[in-house]
């Protein structure tokens, strides 16, 4: 008698879940699996067969950073009924388990770069399905925002290449006179570089920008930009520095290009008098992107440990705390005290756990984070390493902040690592929990990334382009 042995399965399942294809955009179903110590979701589309993709490289850390799973917010105002479920309803509907922490408004389609990565499928050449927004029509978007939130906390003024707008200046006056605490500029610094008027336009409005900064190396700009832009970036930050724009830097970071300058473009941030903020974001595979495999694509936790690597001195992976409001393994973020020498990420001078929402969803210091932050060092029994501790042994004392602690802790500088989703990693119940919002010419507030991957964009560039605008 023979007695057949089990195999056993390679991978634990850990999570059913509704996908789309990333050919067809069909809804179907998905499963995430642990493998090899990572995470992978898998799907079957009737017509184009299997897909599986890396969705983070530590299966592990992927578990611990469930615990971040907060109860989200409503938003004040629904705009949508639920009828064929997510994420076909957007939006907002009443299946969405957040509200909109930032809303992002593309004014145009037209750009001065041709980039070899751009979810927007923008550029220089004529589209058929391209736009240019009036401002009425801005306007009337950041009034559905303001409907949908009360008190919006950031919108993001994007493109296309929005600085090439007739009225960018008139749009972002408007969301500033609609209240919204922080009105960010999305731009790739070009016109920043050769304008010279426009940082201080940009200064007097009281607007943050958000510059695409993805690198040093020729090699990097050629094959995420499609040009040396290097000049541009450095005058560009130079000019804003001499307005007092603050700036974040925004990173695509694609695998086998330019992940080994993760490191060199935090040091470069941090030591920039502009720059109080760099967001790396693993490259989007969705619009323009080069060829990537789905299995060995990038993920948070790859960008993290390079960094850590890359700076040893100044950060390790428990510095970096999953932010609540959207899914856990969306975003990562520190923030962290420079005083020119010494660079002290706040998690190792306080259980920052307690105080996260100092951290979340802001891309610049303000004055409430500002104070929460000497409140915080006159709290601390001990804190971080080499002079910067030292200073700070005073205040563990009961002595209260010094003023040049008080200094410092004006220069505190955000570390973000941000993986947006696309056709092929959308996994509806991190979606449902996606607290960026594109929002759109009727009003509607879209999860950013079923934006990008659901089919939305190409329905709203279509309406746009059929009414002519």
């Amino acid at each position: 008698m023979t007695t057949e042995m089990r195999s056993v399965r390679d991978e634990a399942l850990l999570e059913l879940t509704r996908s789309i294809c990333p050919v067809c955009k069909a809804s179907v179903d998905g499963e995430l699996n642990a493998r090899d110590g990572k995470v992978f979701l898998h799907k079957r589309c009737d017509e184009h067969g299997d897909f599986e993709v890396l969705v983070y490289g530590d299966a592990d850390r992927y578990l611990e950073l469930q615990r971040f799973n907060k109860p989200g917010d409503r938003a004040l105002r629904l705009q949508t009924q639920t009828v064929d479920g997510c994420p076909r309803d957007c939006g907002i509907c009443p299946e969405h388990r957040q509200h909109s922490c930032l809303g992002i408004i593309e004014v145009n389609t037209g750009c001065n770069l041709d980039c070899p990565v751009c979810f927007a499928e923008s550029g220089t050449g004529h589209q058929a399905d391209g736009f240019s927004l009036t401002l009425a029509q801005v306007e009337s978007m950041l009034d559905a925002f303001v409907a949908a939130e009360g008190e919006p906390e950031a919108i993001q003024v994007s493109g296309g290449e929005p600085s090439i707008h007739p009225q960018i200046l008139e749009m972002l006056a408007a969301a500033k006179a609609r209240g919204i605490r922080l009105v960010m500029l999305n731009t790739n610094g070009i016109r920043l570089a050769r304008d010279s008027r426009f940082a201080p336009a940009l200064a007097d409005l009281g607007v943050h920008v958000y510059l695409q900064f993805d690198g040093f190396e020729d090699a990097t700009h050629l094959a995420i930009r499609g040009r040396r832009l290097q000049h541009e970036k450095r005058l560009a930050l130079d000019r804003c520095a001499a307005a007092g724009v603050s700036v974040s830097l925004a990173a695509a970071i694609e695998s086998g290009v330019n992940e080994h300058e993760v490191g060199a473009i935090v040091r470069f941030g941090v030591q920039h008098p502009a720059v109080n903020g760099v967001f790396l974001q693993p490259v989007t595979h969705t619009g323009r992107h080069p060829h990537f495999e789905p299995a060995a694509r990038l993920t948070n936790v790859e960008v993290i440990r390079a960094l850590c690597e890359q700076l040893p001195d100044w950060f390790r992976e428990s510095d970096f705390i999953a932010v609540p409001c959207c899914s856990p393994t969306c975003r990562s973020a520190t923030y962290a005290l420079y005083d020119g020498e010494d660079l002290v990420p706040l998690p190792r001078l306080v259980d920052v756990e307690d105080y996260l929402d100092y951290v979340t969803n802001r891309a610049v210091p303000d004055f409430e984070v500002r104070h929460a932050l000497e409140g915080l060092f006159s709290a601390s029994a001990a804190a971080g390493t080499g002079p910067t501790a030292e200073r700070l042994e005073c205040v563990a004392c009961g002595v209260g902040l010094p003023e040049e602690l008080q200094e410092v802790a004006a220069k505190g500088f955000m570390v973000v690592t941000q993986d947006f989703q696309d056709p092929w990693t959308l996994d509806v119940r991190k979606l449902m929990k996606c607290c960026v919002s594109e929002i759109v010419p009727d009003g509607r507030l879209i999860p950013f990334c079923a934006y990008n991957s659901v089919g939305y964009r190409e329905h709203v560039r279509a309406q746009l382009a059929a009414e002519g605008a």
